[in-house]
C-alpha cells in the first residue's frame, strides 16, 4: 500500500476552513462596528492594536491564523482549477505544486517579516 499525502495537506485545509469560518465573520463584524462608531472610542487606534501585535503571543498567533487561512485559500484555488476542467494529471500537479507553494513562499515570508520587523 502506497502512502498518501493526502493529510498533510488536508490538516491545514481543515483548520484554515474553520478558523475561516468563525474569525473572519467576527472580524468583520467588528470593523464594520467600528467603522459604524458603535464600539467605544478608541477600541481600534493604532497605538492599541500596535501593542497587542507586539506581544510575541499575539504575533504567533497572528501568524499561525494567517498561514492556515493561506493554505484553506491554496487548497480552494486548486480544487478551483480542477472543477474549471483541468483534468490530466500532469496540469493537476502543476496545479497543486504553484498554489501550496504559493501558500508555502507566504508563509515563510510571513514568518520572516514577524520575526526582522
Amino acid at each position: 500500500m502506497s502512502l498518501s499525502n493526502k493529510p498533510i495537506v488536508w490538516l491545514p485545509f481543515a483548520a484554515g476552513g474553520m478558523l475561516a469560518a468563525l474569525l473572519v465573520p467576527a472580524l468583520m463584524l467588528v470593523l464594520l462596528l467600528d467603522a459604524l462608531q458603535l464600539l467605544p472610542p478608541g477600541s481600534l487606534d493604532y497605538p492599541r492594536v500596535v501593542a497587542f501585535v507586539s506581544h510575541p503571543l499575539a504575533r504567533v498567533v497572528c501568524v499561525g491564523v494567517i498561514a492556515l487561512l493561506l493554505w484553506h485559500a491554496a487548497h480552494r484555488l486548486r480544487m478551483t482549477v480542477q472543477d474549471i476542467g483541468v483534468r490530466s494529471h500532469g496540469a493537476r500537479q502543476v496545479a497543486a505544486r504553484l498554489c501550496y507553494g504559493a501558500a508555502t513562499l507566504a508563509s515563510v515570508a510571513l514568518i520572516w517579516a514577524v520575526v526582522v520587523l
